[in-house]
């Protein structure tokens, strides 16, 4: 799994274990007597798993407690999006605390447990679906209730902007869902957070990048993951962030301290330089300090050679060869 660990899509674990109902036979499941030994490990009322199953696990988790699910409701939020393959709603809060997963059961009933967060909100039946052999909320109303979960504006954009390059969701479809839900608790923030969408980032810290670019620095939507080339039609990068200024900015994670990762780094950053643009590095920690980043995105907005467009040495129209060999590579919406 730790290939996919930046990729907004992951695979779902191949090694979960379904819970089984206690069988007076011992046949499809323990036994009453079994289910109280040692060798198995409770999931919910009724419900057991081997006892040296995972159960820390995010998506073993989902898969335990959406087992509880039946004729009404459905799992949502985080927990729906990651069981639908969006890597990073990992169902963590600070300190890696591990969240409850959210099911909303609409008129339906469910034992209370601390390991689930209950709704009892509308559940439409057009708004649930059987995703293999868990009944979740459909991805708009699963991000839905994320948002409105956690009620943070700036990690609610993340929340979409992941959910979009899971391709779960898209921005105009969320803004729809959005708009279709007036009365409800917390669609205020919602309606906010869908305006912004549609920024085009691929990982949470470019989210959060940008954001300080448009929000703390006061600068105009960038344009986000988009191929930039030179004049022969060779590509120079496709910058985290880019101003059509002249001017890109890059979030540097810590795999990135790689030698071969930063070798290549520092090429692309000069292959950019040398075509006139200004770039600029946001790494790990530096999002934690705005006055600093603020800054530096200003000074190099700057610095910025403000030349005209038939004196730039750069340009943002693809080339004949790049539809077909982005369709190779997964970019064919880049």
């Amino acid at each position: 799994m730790d290939e996919h660990r930046w990729s907004p899509r992951t695979p779902r674990a191949t090694d979960l274990v379904r819970p089984l109902r206690v069988d007076v036979r011992g046949v499809s499941g323990p036994t009453k007597s079994q289910a109280r030994g040692p060798r198995w490990r409770q999931t919910s009322a009724g419900m057991y798993v081997p006892a040296d199953t995972d159960g820390s696990h995010v998506e073993q988790r989902i898969l335990e407690q959406g087992s509880r699910i039946r004729m009404h409701g459905a799992v949502t939020g985080w927990a729906a999006l990651r069981w639908r393959g969006a890597t990073f709603f990992d169902g963590t809060a600070a300190a890696d605390e591990l969240l409850p997963v959210p099911v909303v059961v609409g008129h339906g009933l469910l034992r209370p447990d601390p390991r689930i967060s209950i709704s009892w909100e509308q559940l439409p039946p057009g708004e649930r679906e059987l995703v293999d052999g868990v009944w979740t909320a459909v991805a708009e109303r699963a991000l839905f209730d994320e948002v409105r979960r956690h009620r943070i504006l700036r990690q609610a954009v993340v929340d979409i902007e992941m959910a979009i390059a899971a391709r779960e969701v898209s921005a105009g479809g969320f803004r729809a869902y959005v708009a279709s839900r007036n009365a409800w608790t917390g669609v205020g923030l919602a309606r906010d957070v869908a305006a912004v969408a549609g920024l085009g980032c691929w990982s949470p810290q470019e989210v959060r990048m940008v954001l300080a670019w448009m929000w703390d620095a006061d600068l105009p939507r960038p344009l986000c993951n988009k191929p930039v080339f030179d004049l022969d039609g060779n590509l120079l990068a496709i910058p985290d962030l880019f101003d059509e200024m002249g001017c890109a900015g890059e979030y540097q994670g810590a795999d990135h301290k790689d030698g071969q990762r930063h070798r290549q780094d520092v090429a692309r950053h000069e292959r950019l330089r040398t075509a006139g643009i200004e770039v600029f590095e946001v790494v790990g920690g530096d999002l934690l300090d705005t006055d600093l980043v603020v800054t530096r995105m200003r000074a190099a907005r700057e610095r910025c050679l403000l030349l005209p467009p038939d004196r730039r040495r750069w340009t943002l129209e693809k080339p004949a060869w790049w539809e077909p060999w982005a369709r190779t590579r997964g970019l064919e919406s880049v």
